[in-house]
């Protein structure tokens, strides 16, 4: 069944919203094609999740925020995810779709390294910007929702470092969806140029459990040869908000990917983390942990494509389903022809807590090499009630048995994220999801 969702905007509003922000005249053009090519895709078709009654058009688009002066004006809910303390001068934070605060040490800048919001990045390194955008990773006609969120982009990060630079301390982004309305079409850019490393971590957040919105993400990650780079991202949009997420990273030749998300929407999502190996001796390995509760409905498909020689691509999800909620996990390891030597592992796990809940982990192998190694982990299963048992009778509440569950089932993913702020996040945010 093809979904039928109408276009909110028009030619003349993207026209007139690209002109208002200054945009190059490259930018303008691209989001005019890409409103025309949205009107005749359809939607994605995610496996085993109906998408039909899910809210794709009800939201405000053009909805700005204030800025702050400083970290310490920042509203308490926000601040759990940054270390006042020892906070990194190296953050971008994004108040419904407007800069709201920036800060980058002098010694990156010197060095060439960009932290910056998408608009500006647009207006100061527009050249660079357009090399990326919806080139090597995304494409605009792949369905109607990366058609609109190319024709409606209207937030996201641009971070570029150069050629023989390492970056070690991480570079952060805080996108706050304040308005409960607010639309969030972020368009995130993740470059690492030759020889150069550096991790980035992102949060999502909203509080509209009543009024809905909806979030369309697109975030292409590239690791040039012998690059590194270190993914993390905590989403926690509220209930109100529908969530199309698409992260895809291309890795050449020695590049390293690594894929740290906490899927904690409370929302109906569908998230695609796709990344493609495409040098030989890349490597890319995608941890996954989720949460959910209430009634919602999620899908995850986390796939990495083998073309390089050599190549190693490894997949880690767990994810818990509490209440009604119910969840797809896709792990596809694909092994192209040519790509000898290659390694393709994955481990899906997924733990139900009530009666009402559903999961599904599906691992997918598919393989057209013959001298590759490959293999494959999935189970499905409700919490074993002689554990609960054996920990309510040592005086521990049904509540407090089922929060030490969680984590412990959570936690071979969790001990494995390298990056000490995100393990930190996830933790705070299971922690709220638990009760």
């Amino acid at each position: 069944m093809t979904v039928e969702t109408k276009l909110p905007y028009d030619q003349d509003y993207v026209r007139s919203f690209s002109e208002n922000r200054n945009e190059p005249e490259w930018m303008k053009e691209l989001r005019l094609r890409a409103l025309d090519l949205a009107e005749g895709l359809d939607m994605p078709k995610p496996d085993k999740t109906s998408i039909v009654r899910w809210n794709f058009d009800d939201y405000k688009h053009d909805i700005n925020g204030e800025t702050i002066n400083s970290l310490t004006e920042l509203p308490e809910d926000i601040k759990v995810f940054l270390d006042m303390e020892n906070h990194s001068e190296n953050i971008v934070i994004q108040r419904n779709q407007s800069l709201a605060y920036q800060s980058l040490a002098s010694d990156l800048a010197d060095k060439g390294v960009i932290l910056t919001d998408i608009q500006t990045a647009l207006q100061k390194h527009s050249d660079l910007v357009e090399r990326y955008y919806m080139k090597d990773a995304v494409q605009v006609d792949e369905h109607k929702l990366t058609a609109l969120h190319t024709a409606l982009m209207n937030g996201g990060v641009f971070v570029y470092v150069p050629k023989n630079v390492q970056v070690e301390e991480p570079l952060q982004a805080i996108f706050w969806q304040e308005n409960a309305e607010a639309a969030t079409f972020n368009h995130v850019i993740v470059v690492a140029e030759e020889n150069s490393s550096l991790t980035y971590v992102e949060n999502y957040i909203s509080q509209n459990t009543d009024e809905r919105a909806v979030a369309n993400i697109v975030t292409e990650v590239i690791a040039h040869d012998n690059a590194n780079i270190n993914f993390g991202s905590v989403d926690n949009f509220a209930s109100g908000t529908t969530v199309y997420v698409n992260r895809r990273g291309v890795a050449h030749r020695d590049a390293k990917i690594e894929w740290n998300l906490g899927q904690m929407n409370d929302g109906n999502t569908v998230s695609e983390n796709i990344t493609h190996l495409l040098g030989d001796n890349s490597y890319s390995y995608a941890k996954t942990v989720s949460v959910g509760r209430g009634n919602q409905s999620q899908n995850y498909t986390a796939k990495i494509v083998h073309f390089g020689k050599n190549s190693q691509g490894y997949i880690l999800q767990h994810g818990v389903m509490k209440d009604s909620a119910s969840s797809i996990f896709n792990g596809i390891g694909k092994i192209e022809h040519g790509a000898s030597k290659a390694d393709a592992e994955q481990e899906s796990r997924v733990l139900m807590l009530n009666k009402d809940a559903r999961g599904d982990a599906n691992p997918i192998l598919l393989i057209d090499e013959d001298d590759v190694t490959a293999g494959h982990a999935a189970s499905v299963g409700r919490v074993d009630p002689n554990q609960l048992y054996y920990l309510m009778s040592r005086g521990i509440s049904q509540q407090e048995a089922e929060r030490l569950i969680i984590h412990g089932f959570l936690a071979p993913v969790v001990k494995e994220i390298p990056i000490e702020a995100v393990r930190e996040q996830l933790t705070e945010v299971i922690e709220r999801k638990v009760y």
